[in-house]
């Protein structure tokens, strides 16, 4: 019974061990020395997600892939920033050759020293060494996302002389309080430049249309609607447009520099309120302004200021389009376009998540791009940073077009007219509306479209206007971002940029997607997709040992001169400098002071003057003395003091350290008494003082007392009390010398 139970489960057991095929000994010696020579050459590589083109292109080069565990089941969710989640139909892992198979189970247990990931979370650059490369940068979604390109672009007069708005639409987060607020505004204002040239442009086909004799029926009809009183708005919003405008140009002339805070607006907003429903109806419903004719001198010198100070005006068109933009999604995920300002902050206001997270952004679309037969189209293009300090950028010179599936017309907002994302377009069937020239798998080569200009009249502009537009976008972009990105050495990155020509082929940058997709969904993408994976390994790996090696279709457009980073020294700070040395301490007085009173007597070559003067000199300094010979004596009597000093009984001080004149007691001053020291003191005469003067000097006597020659009191024992007491044995006798 017990064998009965067990034995189905040892069989599934037995079933589920997978079958290994049949080694040769030839053949495991043939890969055992390939894998020995790759591991020496450090040729092992790691590539997680569907990229058949680096595995063979690596392999070729010598290099043994160590796999790791089942990337492929993240496809979904693989390309981060990317538009395009196309990957997937070549996501299924091609069939290994049973050599390159077995090599890969050899170095299972070896270090990986190239990395191809399609996530840069897959790969933590904080625990690789110094020679493992991998194909991600940390932080790059300072620029990678759509709130982290609006947000960094704004820098750019820190890094470089352009103007953002010269390429990249406005764009504010709906999420901040204060950016929601400039949005506001800006809708109004583009609101009011709309009008005016729809004023201006409504003027210029009813003119051209006049010329014409069978537009005579519709200036009969239009005469008819003039009485229709529903039909029409009044004058009043255009005057009121023309002063919005007049105010904006005022503010960026700093006219309005002493306006204060507290003054109202010059528009309330009610006024502002039914200054947008009648915009509405003029703009999106057709309705007519009553007397616009008159205004259109004035609406078009206006614009002509405008035009000056505004380079997306000729892009901006007339129906006032925004539009609203996951700020970290890919693949025109959640993107929609709206045309009413309600509209859009009911949007903002129904996400509570919204504001906290600040993820969504609101950029201005661009209503007049340049058409293919009347469709729209967008531009991916390819660049590669291999370093960012100094900054390196790569530029492909190969590129492609991406059509949308319907006639572009700004009537409707509908995603299959205004995004050309192929996630998006691969789900709707091309109208029969479109241009038949316009192809079928909704892609060009960018050969083909210099084709197209050429036909055009145009071709020059590619290489003068378009070429230098995108990649001075792209170098724009890099360089707001570079503080924010880890400059890690072994690492490079390929990025897709996606660019809208204007009707000028201005480029305008929408966004830059990390990991573009390599999906060979058209025969645009089989030829190019492959080429540029291959390019890519030739300028990280081929030109990192030979400077000059074939780099293919990449160009290197830019490298900065090396910024030198500071060493780090961690949290302990160096203060270098001089100390500041502590004046001496004020000495007791006690140590000195007896009780009989205090008596100095002079020298005949100085007089008692001198002795008041001993503290200011001719010019304010200090006179502080230099050698100073004196003996002090218990309270007995002046005439023991002073045949103390005579040379027979000079047995207390040396004859060699006294001066001649101490020994000619018969010259000495009278005695000079301190008053203010009351008491019994030890006497003090001096034999000889010579003066050194010293500029502002404090250090034996208080300058508050310099022109007080009564309080000097025993100030002379307080400077030489350290030496003195240092030689005192009972006889209180001594030279000190300053």
């Amino acid at each position: 019974m017990h064998m009965h139970v067990h034995t189905p489960v040892e069989g599934r057991l037995r079933c589920s061990v997978p079958s290994l095929p049949a080694i040769k000994p030839d053949r495991l010696k043939t890969a055992k020395t390939l894998v020995e020579k790759a591991v020496k050459l450090r040729k092992v590589f790691s590539v997680q997600g569907p990229y058949p083109v680096i595995r063979a292109a690596l392999w070729a080069r010598g290099w043994v892939e160590r796999r790791l565990s089942h990337p492929v089941q993240r496809a979904p969710h693989c390309h981060g920033n990317d538009e395009d989640g196309d990957d997937g139909d070549v996501g299924k892992e091609e069939n290994l050759d049973d050599m390159y198979d077995l090599m890969s189970r050899l170095v299972r247990n070896e270090t990986t020293y190239f990395h191809w990931t399609t996530r840069r979370d897959y790969i933590d650059c904080r625990f690789l060494r110094n020679d493992q490369m991998t194909n991600h940068y940390a932080n790059s979604g300072s620029f990678t996302t759509k709130v982290g390109l609006c947000v960094n672009l704004r820098n750019l007069q820190w890094f470089d002389t352009g103007d953002p708005d010269t390429f990249f639409p406005r764009c504010y987060r709906l999420g901040a309080e204060d950016e929601k607020h400039a949005f506001i505004d800006d809708f109004k204002r583009t609101a009011c430049t709309s009008l005016l040239q729809h004023v201006v442009e409504t003027s210029r086909w009813r003119s051209d249309g006049a010329e014409g004799g069978e537009q005579k029926v519709k200036n009969s009809v239009s005469d008819e609607l003039n009485n229709v009183e529903h039909r029409f708005v009044g004058p009043a919003m255009i005057d009121m447009a023309l002063h919005v405008c007049q105010e904006f140009l005022s503010v960026l002339e700093h006219v309005d520099i002493d306006v204060t805070v507290e003054t109202p607006p010059s528009v309330e907003e009610q006024q502002w309120a039914e200054f947008l429903q009648d915009y509405y109806m003029v703009v999106h419903e057709g309705v007519l302004i009553r007397g616009s004719s008159v205004f259109v001198e004035r609406c078009q010198a206006m614009l002509i200021r405008l035009q000056e100070i505004c380079p997306q005006l000729d892009t901006d068109g007339l129906n006032n389009i925004w539009i609203i933009k996951p700020g970290a999604k890919s693949r025109g995920r959640g993107i929609i376009c709206m045309n009413r300002l309600d509209e859009i902050l009911a949007l903002v206001d129904s996400d509570r998540a919204l504001p906290k997270e600040s993820k969504w952004v609101v950029q201005k679309y661009l209503e007049r791009p340049l058409l293919v037969h009347g469709t729209k189209f967008d531009i991916r293009q390819w660049f590669l940073v291999t370093d960012w300090n100094p900054l390196t950028v790569w530029f492909y010179r190969e590129c492609y077009l991406r059509f949308s599936t319907q006639p572009y017309s700004t009537k409707t907002l509908d995603s299959s007219v205004h995004l050309c994302n192929n996630s998006i377009q691969k789900h709707f069937q091309p109208s029969c509306e479109r241009h038949p020239e316009v192809p079928e798998d909704n892609m060009w080569s960018c050969s083909q479209f210099r084709a197209f200009l050429q036909r055009q009249g145009r071709g020059a502009e590619w290489e003068s206007v378009v070429i230098p537009g995108m990649q001075q976008a792209v170098v724009s972009a890099l360089q707001t971002a570079q503080d924010l990105v880890e400059p890690r050495k072994a690492s490079f990155e390929l990025y897709g940029a996606d660019f809208i020509l204007g009707r000028d082929l201005r480029p305008w940058l929408l966004e830059i997607n990390a990991s573009p997709t390599m999906a060979c969904s058209t025969t645009v993408t089989a030829h190019l997709c492959p080429a540029v994976q291959l390019d890519t390994l030739r300028v990280v790996l081929d030109r990192r040992t030979d400077p000059s090696a074939y780099t293919g279709g990449f160009q290197l457009i830019f490298k900065q001169a090396a910024v030198e980073v500071p060493q780090y020294v961690g949290v302990n700070l160096l203060v270098e400098g001089a100390p500041i040395r502590r004046s001496r301490p004020p000495l007791h007085r006690q140590t000195v002071i007896s009780n009989p009173p205090l008596t100095i007597q002079f020298p005949p070559d100085q007089s008692s003057s001198e002795e008041v003067e001993m503290t200011l000199g001719a010019n304010g300094a200090t006179l502080v003395p230099r050698s100073l010979s004196f003996s002090l004596c218990p309270p007995h009597s002046m005439s023991d003091c002073t045949s103390q000093a005579n040379p027979g009984h000079g047995s207390h001080i040396s004859r060699s350290f006294l001066p001649q004149t101490a020994f000619k007691p018969q010259h000495r001053t009278p005695t000079r008494v301190f008053p203010s020291l009351q008491g019994p003191l030890p006497t003090l005469e001096v034999f000889s003082l010579r003066p050194n003067i010293v500029a502002g000097s404090t250090a034996c006597c208080n300058p508050n007392m310099s022109s007080h020659p009564s309080h000097h009191r025993h100030q002379l024992f307080l400077c030489s009390q350290r030496h003195s007491m240092a030689k005192y044995k009972g006889e209180f006798t001594g030279e000190h010398k300053y």
